[in-house]
């Protein structure tokens, strides 16, 4: 799923530290330059890693910042391709090269080391030379007014590799993930960020221990959205900034792909509840057994529009993430390239607009988790929640 198509997986990270140009697009198009992909196709590598245009990924030219830039934006993809051997023919192979070898040196009874080695090379290079590379492509892309980069992909792996080939490719910037702690200070009103700092339960500024000591941020979320879905309204107004006007009304649901975990003595229970809800019934039995609700799909209506995404409430990372689709009038005059601007803007104002619903929202939960009567309200909330199991 990639930035351009109406369902996609993000993660998102703030830029630490400060160019070293002030021409910022001219010196991220010089630094992409520098570590293009290199196509593999037509020789043996095994792998071959490097940036190519978001909209052409067959192409690793940025001589021109319109290859890349879209107003405050910059974007661009990551693209890896890599042979895969299936073992059991590299094991058979070797083995028939080995009898070989064997077979025209009759004094030897085994291999020597070396030579083994030497076949094995010999053996792996004859089979990547007859196969093809298989590609993977992972889009992203950089707000330049907010510090912000959007990555396009949840796999750990595939994160992990981003964040050094980005690493290597721009210093000295680094990528800091926006992990829950970081979005809830974004989104409260000062007045109550005192209460926000005095509940974080992480005793250092590490990422990992940022979101591994404050889970309870996306649990408690969770769990006030679920009870807000049965019992209110779930009439919402845009409070946080973005493409939607401040005050305007919206909607905001979870009815569908929960997860529910707890960690006891026997290891980590895990129960998942999919498909549209009627009455919460196995969600609510989970809770009551102990379990909280690890991630859900949440549904966003402003008008006649609709937005869902999966949560990933330890993370804050959102799984097909889906937008209304874009739609653009177009004819025959129409410029490529302007057409091309035109579908990347539409599609970034899209998903700008669901982000600023998720935050508006996670702002109001905000508001009711920080202030002094929460524990009565919890408990209320979970009272609610255990009379729907009987």
């Amino acid at each position: 799923m990639g930035l351009l198509q109406n369902s996609v997986s993000i993660c998102q990270f703030q830029i630490a530290d400060t160019p070293p140009e002030k021409d910022i697009s001219h010196w991220v198009g010089k630094q992409l330059e520098r570590s293009r992909f290199v196509p593999i196709e037509a020789g043996s590598d095994e792998l071959s890693i490097g940036w190519v245009q978001l909209h052409d990924v067959d192409s690793g030219e940025f001589d021109g910042t319109d290859l890349y830039r879209y107003d405050h934006y910059l974007a661009f993809s990551l693209r890896r391709d890599q042979r895969k051997l299936p073992a059991p023919l590299v094991k058979a192979k070797r083995a028939q090269a080995e009898a070989d070898f064997l077979a025209t040196n009759p004094g030897l009874n085994r291999v020597p080391k070396q030579k083994r080695e030497e076949i094995h090379e010999a053996v792996r290079g004859a089979l990547f030379a007859r196969s093809l590379p298989v590609p993977a492509i992972f889009d992203a892309v950089s707000d330049l007014e907010k510090g912000l980069v959007t990555f396009c992909n949840l796999g750990g792996k595939n994160v992990d590799l981003f964040i050094d080939e980005f690493k290597k490719t721009f210093p000295p910037l680094r990528l800091v993930p926006l992990h829950p702690f970081s979005r809830a200070l974004e989104v409260v009103d000062a007045e109550i960020k005192p209460a926000l700092e005095a509940a974080n339960q992480s005793s250092n500024d590490g990422v990992l221990e940022m979101i591994a000591a404050n889970q309870w941020l996306g649990q408690d979320f969770l769990l006030w959205l679920t009870h807000a879905t049965m019992f209110s309204s779930s009439d919402y107004s845009v409070s946080q900034p973005g493409p939607a006007v401040t005050g305007e009304g919206f909607t905001a649901y979870l009815n569908d792909g929960f997860r529910l975990a707890a960690v006891n003595e026997e290891g980590v229970q895990k129960v998942t509840v999919s498909g549209p809800q009627d009455n919460f019934r196995e969600v609510c039995t989970a809770l009551q057994s102990g379990k909280a609700i690890q991630e859900a799909i949440i549904f966003f209506e402003k008008g006649e529009q609709l937005w869902k995404l999966k949560l990933k409430g330890e993370t804050f990372n959102f799984a097909s993430f889906r937008s209304p689709g874009v739609q653009l009038e177009k004819d025959e005059m129409t410029d490529p390239d302007m057409e091309r601007q035109a579908l990347f803007l539409e599609r970034m104002f899209l998903l700008e607009t669901g982000l600023q619903l998720f935050h508006s929202l996670l702002a109001t939960f905000l508001q009711q988790r920080l202030a002094p009567g929460w524990p009565q309200q919890e408990q209320q909330i979970r009272n609610q929640l255990e009379q729907r199991t009987s």
